[in-house]
C-alpha cells in the first residue's frame, strides 16, 4: 500500500470518527431533552390529578365564569358605567342569556378531563420553562448565564400575566359579544359545550403565549437576529400586525375590544425594543473593552 493510500485510509477513518463523535453528541443532546420533558410532564400530570379535586371549583367557577353575570369584568364594568353614564346603559352587564349543552354521551367527562389538562398545563408552565433553562444553561457562557438567569420568573411573569389578561378581558368581551350576536332574530344561539370550553380555553392561552413577545425578542437580539434599530423602523408594520393579531384573538367585530386587545401589545413591543437596545448596548460594551 503507498503511502498516499495510508494516508487517505486514515483520513477517512479520522473524518468517519469525527462524524460518528458529532452523532452521539446529537444523540445525548436529545436524551438530555427528553429527560429534561419527562420530568416537566411529570409535574403537569401531578397539577392535573391535583386539578381532578378541585373540578367543581375549575369547572363552575373558572370555566363558567365569564357567562355569570356576577363576574369580576362585568361588575368593573357596571362600576364603569355609574362613575361615567355618557357611555352608554349598554356598557353595563347584568344579564347573560346564554343556552349551553352537551350533545355526547362522554360530552361532560371528556369536559372535566380536558379542564383538568388544561389546568395542568398552565399551573406547569413556569417548571416547564425552568426546565428548558437547565437544558440551554450549559450551553451559555457565564456572563450568558447571569444575564439570562432571571428568564424563568421573567418569562412566567409575562405568561400568567397574559392568562389573567385574557381571561378576564378578552374572554369576557368576547364571549358577551358572540352569545348576544345574531344574524337574524329568528336563529336561536344554543352553544355546545365543547364550542363554549374551545373558545376560552383559546382566547386565554393564546393571550398567554402572546405576551411572550419579549421573551422571543431577547433570544432572537441575543443572537443577532434582531435589532433595536429594526424594531423602531419597523413599528408602522407592527402596528399594522398587532392590529391584525388583536382580530383575529378577539373574534368580535367590536372595535372598543380590538383595541382594548391592542394596546398590551403595543406596550409589549416598546418593551421588547427596549429589551434589544438593552442587549445591543452590552454588546458594543463588550467589543470595545
Amino acid at each position: 500500500m503507498s503511502d498516499n493510500k495510508a494516508k487517505d485510509l486514515i483520513g477517512a477513518i479520522k473524518e468517519k470518527g469525527r462524524k460518528l463523535e458529532a452523532e452521539m453528541s446529537f444523540f445525548d443532546h436529545i436524551d438530555a431533552l427528553r429527560k429534561h420533558l419527562l420530568r416537566a410532564l411529570a409535574v403537569v400530570l401531578v397539577f392535573t390529578a391535583g386539578a381532578f379535586y378541585y373540578t367543581d371549583f375549575i369547572f363552575n367557577t373558572v370555566i363558567m365564569g365569564p357567562i355569570n353575570p356576577r363576574f369580576w369584568t362585568y361588575r368593573m364594568m357596571c362600576k364603569i358605567y355609574e362613575r361615567f353614564p355618557s357611555i352608554g346603559e349598554e356598557f353595563c352587564i347584568k344579564t347573560i342569556e346564554a343556552k349551553i349543552i352537551n350533545t355526547e354521551m362522554s360530552g361532560q367527562f371528556t369536559l372535566q378531563l380536558n379542564a383538568c389538562v388544561m389546568a395542568g398545563l398552565i399551573l406547569g408552565i413556569p417548571y416547564l420553562l425552568f426546565e428548558i433553562w437547565l437544558f440551554i444553561r450549559p450551553a451559555l457562557h457565564e456572563t450568558e448565564r447571569k444575564s439570562a438567569s432571571g428568564f424563568v420568573a421573567f418569562a412566567s411573569l409575562l405568561f400568567f400575566t397574559g392568562i389573567l389578561f385574557g381571561y378576564y378581558i378578552i374572554c369576557p368581551l368576547s364571549v358577551n359579544f358572540l352569545i348576544n350576536f345574531k344574524v337574524s332574530p329568528d336563529i336561536e344561539n344554543t352553544f355546545t359545550i365543547d364550542s363554549y370550553l374551545s373558545t376560552v380555553m383559546t382566547l386565554t392561552l393564546g393571550s398567554g403565549i402572546i405576551f411572550q413577545l419579549p421573551v422571543v425578542i431577547y433570544i432572537l437580539s441575543k443572537v443577532g437576529i434582531m435589532t433595536p434599530a429594526f424594531m423602531r423602523s419597523s413599528r408602522r408594520y407592527a402596528a399594522v400586525i398587532i392590529l391584525i393579531v388583536a382580530a383575529v384573538v378577539t373574534p368580535t367585530a367590536d372595535p372598543f375590544t380590538m383595541l382594548t386587545v391592542a394596546l398590551p401589545l403595543f406596550l409589549l413591543y416598546e418593551i421588547s425594543i427596549y429589551i434589544s437596545a438593552n442587549i445591543e448596548r452590552k454588546r458594543k460594551k463588550a467589543l470595545a473593552s
